[in-house]
């Protein structure tokens, strides 16, 4: 769109992780779970089915399997549009101007470029202790591919990933129990947050073990058994390791131009996407600083405003946090807990059981919880529990950007009904004004 020349080395399939891999697939794994648990509610709202409903999994990977397909191919034709040459195979740094591109063939093509920008993301943390066979342990990669769910699964981790793959497979039927080191799931989130998700968890009979340890994994009869630091031993068909993610910086080259790394293996970068390499940048998870797609979509913008004499720096305030747990979780800005250590807070909340609209929906689990600073009502934080949270969250998102006050964002006027309504009616809880929640007494 700006002129410039482009080409893309991929060894992969285009649109990386997130297509592929992570955002997409799952989401539409998690949409066919929704709409089971919908159907197994039907006759709530009026509709008697003629017999149980019989969710189809392979069924369920094809439908995720075409709309990653169609989506892979929309990027090849966008960039034949835009003029994008595309390059099958690896990429190495030879210096700041050449790249060789190895493909699966074992032939080696030479590329000249003003600027690189390296967008290599990361990928599931491999934990010794627990060596990942892609059988009995596995990663979020591999569930995608299952032929067939397990009657159980323990899941190691209970943040993002774990959570998301926690709901979806309790919607389906599978006995989950998890494993978590903190004190909470969803731990990055606010305590709220995370008390009402462990409260939903517990809804689905999902068990699941706080400040607990996995110390090692072995077969069991059900085909692995778990050793916990409580003592404690778990059962299970199936092991999903989700602790995190590793950057993908190795044999790209880097060390021969002399890219200066994190301690965590992630790539140094200053706020214009560049690294100590002048004409050399890195966007996206393999910085390892915010390891979302949407914040790797505003780095590159960042990067290629650089490359091209712009100057341009990153702005990640406002950047939302969605998770796709039924209900869903949504925030923005500080947690209770971070907005307390600097300012004195106020908070004001609103159930969506008192949202009309949630019971339309049948899904009144969750609240809205707004944060603001006492002396100048300036939004601090806003965290959603509850249906469309992923959606609504981002009128919350920029009345954080513009540095908007609680009474700014309260005087906004909703449509009625909707579920965004409860982000108003937080607003004016926080004042004490809000007419759809009994009088707090004085």
């Amino acid at each position: 769109m700006k002129g410039a020349k482009v080409a893309v080395i991929e060894d992969r399939d285009l649109g990386g992780v997130c297509l592929n891999r992570g955002c997409i697939p799952s989401k539409a794994l998690i949409a066919s779970a929704a709409q089971y648990k919908h159907m197994k509610e039907a006759e709530a709202f009026g509709i008697n089915l003629a017999s149980p409903p019989i969710y189809d999994w392979k069924a369920m990977r094809a439908r995720k399997d075409k709309i990653v397909g169609q989506l892979v191919g929309g990027i090849g034709q966008l960039f034949k549009s835009h003029g994008v040459t595309c390059y099958q195979g690896s990429g190495k740094i030879e210096d700041a101007n050449h790249i060789s591109i190895h493909d699966a063939e074992g032939n080696i093509t030479r590329i000249k470029a003003d600027n690189i920008i390296i967008a290599t993301g990361s990928r599931p943390m491999s934990i010794p202790a627990f060596p990942i066979d892609g059988f009995r342990i596995l990663t979020s990669d591999h569930l995608l591919e299952l032929e067939h769910l397990p009657e159980s699964m323990l899941i190691i981790g209970a943040g993002v990933i774990g959570c998301e793959w926690a709901f979806m497979l309790g919607l389906l039927d599978v006995k989950v129990e998890m494993v978590e080191l903190m004190d909470h799931a969803l731990p990055m989130e606010d305590v709220g947050t995370s008390k009402l998700i462990e409260r939903e968890l517990k809804k689905l009979k999902i068990k699941l073990h706080t400040r607990t340890k996995v110390e090692s994994i072995g077969p069991g009869e059900a085909g692995i058994q778990a050793k916990l630091s409580s003592g404690q031993t778990v059962e299970a068909n199936q092991a999903l390791v989700s602790v995190g993610r590793a950057f993908n910086t190795e044999d790209l080259g880097l060390e021969n131009i002399g890219v200066n790394l994190n301690k965590n293996g992630s790539i140094k970068t200053n706020n214009s996407m560049r690294t100590n390499i002048d004409n050399v940048y890195a966007i996206g998870d393999v910085r390892g600083e915010i390891l979302l797609a949407y914040t790797a979509t505003h780095d590159g913008a960042v990067a290629v405003d650089n490359c091209l004499g712009e100057r341009a720096s990153k702005d990640y305030l406002g950047v939302p946090s969605v998770i796709f747990t039924h209900p869903e979780v949504a925030s923005v800005g500080m947690t209770e807990k971070q907005a307390a250590e600097s300012h004195e807070i106020a908070i004001g909340k609103f159930p969506l059981r008192a949202l009309g609209k949630a019971h339309a929906e049948n899904e009144i689990a969750g609240e809205v919880k707004i944060i603001g600073d006492k002396k100048t009502d300036k939004i601090l934080g806003v965290h959603i529990v509850g249906i469309h949270a992923t959606e609504i969250i981002h009128s919350a998102a920029l009345a954080v950007n513009r540095k908007l006050t609680v009474a700014q964002l309260g005087k906004l006027i909703f449509g009625h009904p909707v579920i965004s309504e409860s982000i108003m009616e937080a607003a004016h809880d926080l004042h004490g004004h809000s007419v759809h929640l009994a009088r707090k007494r004085q």
